[in-house]
């Protein structure tokens, strides 16, 4: 696995991580964790396309700056984008959703899009979780700010996140806590506007959970409204995290689309 990076439009390195062959896949994480977090299904990505895992900034091989802004993560995933130089397959899960669904408009280098659960339309924390989790981490408590993100707001079962604490993904999670609040803030802050979107002609899956909260599948339904071409497909017995607790499941829709999206 190969790293490298591009200068994003304000000066900020992001960095990639690079492995298997085939047409380019483009992987942006969601809230807290880097790329290792793709770890489950990276394997099956491997045997059919040349995976470009994003470190979004502020985390992993990636630099960060001063002040966030959420428009510029949007920047940075048009970057990685553009660098690759070929057509691309652009997928996000959460958080990194929102980013990819963003960036495709701000670059003409895709081929396809896969969004999974994007937090618009209000899919996003309440003010006082998010108080919660600024508290937890001035205390230090990292471990409970990420624990706290993922029960509350993801709506990942208790009993998931506990195995979750036991995979080496869970250590990069903590290390980027802090990350955390201002990514839900950003979130929060964010205003959906389906018109921006009705020219986007890229073919798109988008991706949900039959155990996923209402807001996200609200949320899911929404960006299907705002798109021209795309559609969605309800994982049965999966929520926000398909990629660990549905593996072969998200694996089969993900290359199934892309065989021919």
């Amino acid at each position: 696995m190969g790293l490298e990076r591009v200068t994003s439009r304000d000066g900020t390195p992001i960095a990639w991580w690079r492995s298997g062959e085939g047409p380019p896949l483009v992987l942006v994480h969601g809230t807290s964790a880097d790329h290792s977090r793709w770890a489950p299904v990276l394997p099956a990505f491997e045997q059919h396309h040349t995976v470009c895992a994003v470190d979004r900034r502020g985390r992993g091989g990636s630099g960060d700056a001063e002040d966030y802004a959420l428009e510029r993560e949007f920047e940075d995933v048009a970057a990685v984008v553009d660098a690759l130089g070929e057509p691309v397959v652009l997928l996000g899960q959460s958080h990194g959703g929102l980013c990819a669904l963003e960036a495709a408009l701000r670059t003409r280098n895709l081929r396809a899009l896969v969004l999974y659960e994007p937090p618009v339309g209000g899919a996003t924390a309440r003010a006082e979780i998010i108080e919660r989790l600024e508290a937890l981490l001035a205390a230090g408590d990292r471990d409970e700010v990420v624990a706290t993100m993922a029960r509350e707001i993801a709506g990942v079962p208790p009993e998931v996140v506990e195995a979750s604490r036991s995979l080496p993904v869970w250590r990069a999670r903590v290390a980027t806590a802090h990350t955390i609040p201002r990514e839900l803030r950003a979130a929060t802050a964010y205003r959906f506007d389906p018109e921006r979107f009705g020219e986007l002609a890229v073919p798109t899956l988008l991706l949900t959970g039959s155990e996923s909260t209402p807001e996200l599948r609200r949320a899911t339904e929404a960006v299907d409204a705002a798109l021209p071409d795309s559609r969605v497909v309800v994982m049965q017995g999966q929520g926000h995290v398909a990629m660990d607790t549905g593996t072969d499941l998200f694996t089969a829709e993900v290359l199934g689309f892309t065989a021919s999206p």
